[in-house]
């Protein structure tokens, strides 16, 4: 009985860990998958402060948010409480692929956090967030959390 519970745990064990493995080495192998965490990098130096400017998408281990993408936000920073960046924005990708978003920054420290809901092209289903802001090395800057696609496949 006790060679019973023994396999039996390692069964369940070995299950558990093949429950975590598979989500990584999808991440991992190239193609998109429809859930996970997000890893963004992007370069402020063009971004002013005012609505319109803008931050380039550097890095991403998302397939569907291209290097070179623009992110533009909407509203000026301090409108309409100073000292911080309370916007609209979008990821205006290559062909018709933007995302939507809404951002929260205070601009004094360069934190906050950052949310996207749907958009065009291959984010129709895309939602991301709440995702966290840091600007450690401005004007370089990073965008870290959860993401999905609804439905997932």
């Amino acid at each position: 009985m006790t060679s019973i519970k023994a396999v039996f745990a390692l069964l369940v064990a070995t299950v558990a860990i093949g429950a975590f493995a598979v989500p990584s080495s999808a991440a991992n192998s190239g193609s998109s998958p429809r859930l996970g965490a997000l890893h963004v990098t992007k370069e402020c130096s063009q971004y002013n402060l005012g609505a319109g400017s803008f931050c380039t998408i550097t890095s991403s281990n998302l397939t569907a948010i291209k290097p070179g993408s623009k992110v533009v936000y909407a509203t000026a920073a301090g409108d309409p409480t100073p000292g911080m960046l309370d916007s609209d924005l979008v990821i205006d990708g290559p062909g018709s692929n933007t995302a939507m978003g809404h951002v929260v920054l205070d601009v004094r420290t360069l934190t906050g956090v950052v949310t996207f809901s749907g958009g065009t092209g291959v984010f129709t289903h895309f939602h991301a967030g709440p995702l966290a802001v840091a600007c450690p090395a401005f004007p370089d800057c990073s965008w870290d959390g959860p993401f999905g696609f609804d439905p997932p496949r």
